[in-house]
């Protein structure tokens, strides 16, 4: 408890100093904090296949983590991540790393049993962060997934950019009615919910959700042979800002202004090819399993609640054309490597 309290406080203190910081800087200021050994652990080339290494469960890790790491380079760590991520994103990953604490009291677990643990979240650079360079890093961990990619300082990439959070609701403790992903479970209902009858019947794919988000761990966003639901242009304008507003949600997980440019590409590729499709329980509430997603040209939007009783949220953004940075990128690396 102490050190996620510890942790905790690191994350709140480092507000008034990120939010000038851009991403290059604060990726240096964190690797000149470490030692040898650290950077032989955290820093790799960008073109390694352990960058698409991508998952969101408690499994070993390349990277360092928080619990390797002092106070001062916490700091650092928490405004890198600051430097890419949207202030609400952020708080989101503090929540859910300290549902790890949660979960481990719910399971019974000792305190040397670490399979929950809230510093268990890794840092991994990809290439030399610079001002006129290619270069990438991730944090990931339990529940928090997210792959950056950076192109002259400017953000190209940000996904897969996943969040869960298990329990969906805590029901009991300290922590009781913490729902950390409830905008996304509200906002899905809220649009399920405006639909007529007959524009249910389109929407509604399946009276069963699937398992996990489709997606899953999986290199490619791709979903092939899925029903698409209902598109957009059968959507009223109330709906279809209904819509809107939830693309807004999962978009708006990274900084305002590559938020801004995933928004143009979705616009410029016609938001007449966006369709919403539901599977599962129609109400809200513990033991109703349910799942969504958005698919588009350029992205894919997956949330589901089904594991736990229906009380454990997974939810994903996917760029269908810059995930883990995109070919372009990592062919344009390459070729300023070799010549």
């Amino acid at each position: 408890m102490k050190k996620l309290l510890l942790l905790v406080g690191l994350f709140c203190a480092a507000l008034p100093m990120v939010k000038a910081q851009q991403s290059v800087a604060a990726a240096n200021q964190f690797i000149n904090l470490l030692d040898n050994s650290q950077k032989a652990e955290t820093l790799f080339p960008f073109d390694i296949e352990e960058r698409y290494n991508y998952h969101f469960v408690p499994i070993v890790r390349k990277g360092i983590t928080f619990n390797e790491m002092n106070v001062e380079q916490r700091k650092a760590a928490i405004a890198l991540i600051r430097s890419c991520l949207s202030e609400q994103t952020f708080q989101k990953t503090q929540q859910i790393m300290a549902l790890d604490q949660v979960l481990k009291v719910l399971e019974n677990r000792k305190p040397e049993d670490h399979y929950r643990d809230t510093g268990n979240y890794h840092i991994c650079i990809f290439g030399t962060p610079a001002a006129n360079t290619i270069w990438g890093w991730k944090f990931e961990g339990h529940h928090i997934a997210f792959n950056f990619s950076v192109d002259k300082q400017k953000l190209v990439s940000g996904t897969p950019g996943f969040l869960g959070s298990n329990p969906a609701v805590v029901l009991e403790g300290p922590q009781k009615g913490k729902q950390v992903l409830k905008d996304e479970t509200e906002m899905g209902f809220a649009l399920l919910h405006s639909l007529t009858n007959t524009q249910s019947q389109k929407a509604i794919v399946d009276t069963g959700a699937p398992k996990d988000i489709i997606s899953f761990d999986s290199r490619s966003a791709l979903l092939k042979d899925v029903k698409v639901g209902i598109g957009y242009a059968e959507l009223t304008p109330v709906q279809q800002q209904l819509m809107l507003q939830l693309i807004n949600l999962y978009i708006h997980r990274f900084t305002k202004l590559f938020a801004d440019d995933m928004l143009k590409d979705i616009q410029k590729a016609g938001l007449n090819k966006l369709s919403f499709a539901w599977a599962g329980h129609t109400q809200s509430g513990i033991g109703n399993p349910h799942y969504y997603r958005i698919l588009g040209p350029t992205l894919v939007i997956e949330y589901d609640n089904t594991q736990n009783n229906a009380n454990h949220v997974h939810s994903v953004v996917r760029d269908l054309k810059n995930d883990f940075g995109g070919d372009e990128l990592l062919e344009h690396y390459k070729s300023a490597h070799t010549n």
